[in-house]
């Protein structure tokens, strides 16, 4: 091997044949390494490269490489920050389901169930209510007129 990779480039060392960076951090993206190291070390990367199976190595080096980025952006929360943000996401989109769900409900069961049934509502004001105070109220959908029940207009 004529070029060594960017962790030996790094550390200023010879690049060995059977070097366990070199498949992961090639020459061309010295950068990459420089992140990594700067955040695991060389010595940790190595340990933890060589504890992992062959088949998710690659996977591995682009998570670290992707958590030292965000540890570099962000050095309090790193990637603890993303995951967060993105579990508040979640639980914010499963509420909006769950309302419109309900909301489905209530009018399926206006449009199919008995016209006798006038003093149907939505669910609990505290479920309307919890909705609310997370953010943006999610607006209650209007049926188009070719759908609406004919005791709505």
């Amino acid at each position: 091997m004529n070029s060594r990779c960017a962790a030996c480039k790094y550390l200023r060392r010879r690049c060995p044949p059977d070097c366990i960076f070199s498949s992961y951090f090639p020459s061309n993206d010295p950068q990459r390494f420089a992140s990594v190291h700067r955040i695991y070390g060389a010595s940790n990367i190595g340990k933890m490269l060589q504890q992992i199976p062959l088949h998710l190595r690659a996977e591995a080096t682009e998570s670290m490489y992707y958590e030292a980025q965000c540890r570099v952006a962000d050095p309090v929360y790193g990637i603890v920050k993303t995951i967060s943000l993105l579990n508040q996401e979640i639980h914010h989109a499963q509420s909006q389901l769950a309302k419109v769900q309900a909301q489905i409900a209530f009018y399926n069961a206006q449009v199919h169930g008995n016209n006798k049934i006038q003093n149907v509502e939505l669910p609990s004001s505290n479920f309307n209510n919890s909705l609310a105070n997370q953010g943006d109220a999610f607006p209650h959908p209007t049926l188009p007129l070719s759908i609406r029940p004919s005791w709505s207009m």
